[in-house]
């Protein structure tokens, strides 16, 4: 089944919803980056709540995601401009981390909890908004919750998860976000909170093949789909953009490139394509400086 998310309301319960499956693209990022099992847990959970969170907005608008919580996997990004594309990456990907008494992955202790969530969002103005808040416990959606509380005042359930099997394949990867709006009442509160605790962990729910309609579904009966749009990882690098960095670096960086190496090779750190350039490639940028 591909990769989609979908966008809907609830009249009824005075809430919009949203949910999405990144099972694939989540697979094509781990072979990407060689990402082990809690690694592509942390990056699925991110890149799912990124998604819809780029989708909450109207007009298409570059977003970036940084988290960054002090634990051993390092900074994660994800980036995307609201068309359903997205790339990402961890510092640290080789990170493998379990609780003892549940055996699930321990996203919250790769992670970590001594940072901040950070999103950037880049609507063509003279200055993108930055909000940031602490990090509450590294498990990514209890974090994105919090964010949508404190940095848009929009009381928000997130919940991600992400299964992987034996041969750090993954399984299913996915969530869904309940916003309320201004009009929820107490009722609605309450009958929110007693959905999402019944609802079996998202993970399992699409390993066993539910898509994003039926997740919803199962927690409002009656909820209206206004917009679907499929997902993929898909990377914009280029040799052309490369070379822009390598220029960046000033002459006597590239010099010293060209004497000492006698051409360059930069890697994209988003999906670990490699760009050559030869000494006179180089050369050439030296002269365009």
């Amino acid at each position: 089944m591909k990769d989609y998310l979908v966008r809907g309301i609830v009249n009824s319960k005075n809430c919009r919803v949203f949910a999405c499956q990144t099972t694939n693209l989540l697979e094509e990022a781990r072979k990407h980056h060689n990402f082990w099992p809690t690694a592509s847990a942390a990056m699925g959970r991110m890149m799912s709540a990124t998604l819809m969170m780029a989708k909450m907005n109207k007009n298409e608008e570059k977003m970036t995601v940084v988290i960054n919580g002090g634990g051993p996997i390092g900074t994660m990004m994800c980036v995307t401009k609201g068309d359903g594309k997205i790339k990402g990456f961890v510092a640290n990907p080789e990170v493998h981390y379990t609780y003892n008494d549940t055996g699930k992955l321990a996203v919250g202790v790769a992670v970590g909890n001594q940072g901040t969530l950070q999103v950037i969002r880049d609507m063509g103005l003279k200055e993108p908004f930055t909000g940031s808040v602490p990090l509450q416990t590294g498990e990514i959606g209890d974090d994105f919750s919090y964010y949508f509380a404190v940095s848009e005042q929009t009381p928000s359930v997130v919940s991600v998860g992400v299964l992987v099997n034996d041969t750090n394949e993954i399984l299913s990867s996915g969530g869904f976000i309940i916003q309320l709006l201004p009009e929820a009442t107490e009722e609605d509160i309450a009958y929110i909170e007693e959905a999402v605790k019944n609802c079996p962990p998202v993970s399992k729910l699409i390993n066993e093949g539910k898509t994003p309609e039926e997740i919803l579904k199962l927690l409002f009966s009656d909820v209206e789909i206004t917009e679907h749009q499929d997902l993929f990882f898909e990377c914009d690098c280029s040799k052309e953009k490369m070379a822009s960095a390598l220029i960046t670096v000033g002459k006597d960086e590239l010099q010293a490139m060209i004497d000492e190496d006698h051409g360059a090779q930069l890697c994209c750190q988003f999906c670990n394509a490699k760009y050559d350039f030869s000494e006179n490639e180089l050369k050439e940028l030296l002269n365009k400086i």
